[in-house]
């Protein structure tokens, strides 16, 4: 079977593979931004056409829009002490496919340990990893498939858990209106070997995005529904114990952002994710869920940046820098 026909077989269980799933879920680093340029746009973007091969962490049927031979280092700062660095690169092959590599590492800092008769047994660390492949297709000229397998391993003192998963995503994109359509079903899979006795699911998403340029005005919008295999109201946490309505149901789902485009080379971008700002929030007034970031390309080289406000009392920096061989 060819290459293209084995995407759109995968692509067509992709509904009945997401809705079989179920339960609560581990290793859940595998829900960070990896894109600083996603993170800046509300934590997550799928749709965003552009040469960035972080995107395809988002959505591996981006991979096809990113330039030859691009190697990316990332590095992001997360509560307390954690700290995240990434690496990903990336080979085409002919026209229409292209792959790559990436891996991913967060580092938790070090704990005290202590025994129930609260005897100290000195300190201990704990880290997650993640390595992952993905192969992208062109299946027409506006029609783009793409698949990532991923190796997840985690350790925290002596315990160890190891995963497998996958991630199917598929965009369109109509150039002469500037738009791009995005279906992703992230983090198929699960453990193959459990902290403890009990085999766990790892945090499985299924996400619709939409990207709309203006042909006459230097912005793009964009919007994604995340989570769309959960519409329970007991799925999601309100520190208040209250109950949501549909409308606020519906606003647990949707993360917005908007690009400003400043030249060919130069962007700012803002972002909103409703879920962040209500289920981190404190009661008080502060920017939880807002984001906001740049990005510069100097020739071969990207840089981007992103600042997000998770809660009053911590926030997320998140840099990535691409250079194209």
């Amino acid at each position: 079977m060819k290459i293209r026909g084995i995407i759109l077989n995968i692509l067509l269980l992709l509904p009945i593979t997401i809705f079989a799933q179920g339960g609560e879920y581990t290793f859940n680093f595998l829900r960070l931004p990896y894109s600083s340029h996603a993170a800046a746009l509300g934590g997550n973007n799928i749709s965003l056409i552009d040469d960035d091969i972080s995107l395809a962490m988002h959505n591996p049927a981006l991979l096809v829009n990113a330039s030859d031979k691009t190697i990316d280092l990332s590095f992001m700062t997360y509560m307390s002490d954690c700290k995240v660095g990434g690496a990903a690169f990336n080979k085409t092959f002919g026209n229409r496919s292209s792959a790559a590599i990436n891996a991913r590492y967060v580092d938790y800092g070090k704990f005290e340990g202590y025994t129930p008769d609260n005897i100290h047994t000195g300190t201990f660390t704990a880290k997650d990893i993640e390595i992952a492949g993905t192969y992208s297709y062109m299946l027409s000229d506006r029609w783009s498939g793409g698949v990532t397998g991923k190796f997840i391993y985690s350790k925290y003192e002596t315990m160890h858990a190891i995963a497998l998963g996958v991630d199917l995503g598929l965009n369109y994109y109509h150039e002469g209106y500037n738009l791009s359509l995005s279906l992703v079903g992230k983090n198929l899979g699960g453990q193959v070997k459990a902290f403890e006795d009990k085999l766990e699911s790892i945090p499985m998403d299924f996400q619709f995005g939409i990207t709309k340029g203006f042909n006459h005005a230097p912005i793009r919008l964009s919007a994604m529904l995340n989570n769309l295999h959960k519409w329970k109201k007991s799925d999601f946490y309100n520190a208040d114990g209250s109950e949501d309505n549909f409308g606020t149901l519906l606003l647990k789902h949707l993360i917005v952002g908007a690009n400003i485009l400043i030249g060919k080379n130069f962007y700012i971008a803002l972002g909103y994710n409703y879920r962040t700002s209500k289920e981190l929030s404190t009661g008080k007034r502060s920017l939880n869920g807002f984001s906001l970031g740049a990005g510069l390309n100097v020739r071969k080289v990207r840089f981007n940046a992103s600042y997000s406000q998770l809660h009053s009392s911590s926030s997320s920096l998140l840099f990535n820098i691409a250079y194209s061989i």
